[in-house]
């Protein structure tokens, strides 16, 4: 039932701030603010209800070295995303026409940030975590990672190959991330500063969503298996591979440090240490 309960009450403030978020659609001021509030709540939520049901104290969110930790988090997935678009600018199926919208780049970040808060909460934070506690880390990353990109199956210009996309260079990237350094502020500053560059700056669709122009008036064309199509460049070639070779990197990091926990038995991650604890 703790899972039940978890789920509900972050799930209910994921909805409800979505809701408001897209009822002031068009204005990029109260998106800033509804999207940060969004946020905060589910940050406050998630920590009250794995405080109560699981009685224990929230590492995963603890507040000592959140800014350092999401900031490094921004500091990776912009960059990231930035470099795909620089591939698909050199092979010339990426086109700047000009500056965009600052005030739509703003309304973005709380948009954005609402967005992969709630997310992280909901599939790293509550998901792996219970999955990895009974199948260990790489069944979690797996489960998780495809439930991820499916989930992506029901948005706009939605495609298999998307949701493939999706799973292996968001939900393992992701997880991995979360895996290595057992925080949720890692993994929700990678997944913000991503979809931040991919909207906020480059003005490109995102998971097939048209949103508000960003600081670039920009186009892509060309083949979609490299330049995503519809969906994005999260579908491209390039966004798969990048973070591929991301979630390689953060689960040897997660290997190194002692944080995946094996199939049988249980390993609980705390504080940077690492237990063995039998069934």
């Amino acid at each position: 039932m703790r899972v039940v309960w978890q789920l509900v009450t972050v799930g209910a403030v994921w909805m409800i701030g979505g809701q408001c978020v897209a009822a002031v659609d068009g204005n990029p001021w109260l998106t800033l603010v509804l999207g940060l509030l969004t946020a905060v709540l589910a940050v406050a939520a998630y920590r009250w209800v794995v405080g109560r049901t699981e009685h224990r104290p929230v590492t995963e969110l603890a507040p000592g070295g959140a800014r350092a930790a999401a900031g490094r988090g921004v500091l990776i997935g912009v960059p990231l995303f930035s470099a795909v678009i620089l591939i698909l600018a050199v092979s010339g199926q990426y086109h700047v026409d000009g500056i965009g919208s600052v005030t739509g780049a703003m309304g973005l970040i709380g948009f954005m940030a609402a967005a992969a808060v709630t997310e992280e909460l909901l599939f790293r934070g509550i998901l792996f975590r219970v999955v990895e506690e009974r199948g260990g880390t790489w069944l979690a990353l797996t489960l998780t990672g495809a439930l991820f990109g499916l989930m992506h199956l029901l948005n706009p210009n939605a495609s298999l190959w998307g949701a493939v996309a999706i799973a292996v260079e968001a939900g393992g990237m992701l997880a991995a991330a979360y895996a290595a350094t057992r925080t949720l502020w890692l993994p929700i500053g990678v997944h913000l500063g991503w979809n931040f560059a991919e909207s906020g700056i480059f003005s490109t669709e995102v998971s097939g969503n048209d949103t508000p122009q960003g600081l670039l008036d920009s186009a892509t064309s060309g083949p979609h298996l490299l330049t995503g199509g519809d969906f994005g460049p999260e579908a491209s070639l390039y966004a798969v591979l990048a973070g591929a070779v991301l979630t390689v990197a953060f689960m040897w990091l997660a290997h190194r440090r002692g944080h995946v926990v094996p199939r049988r038995g249980r390993r609980v991650v705390e504080a940077g240490t690492a237990a063995r604890v039998p069934r």
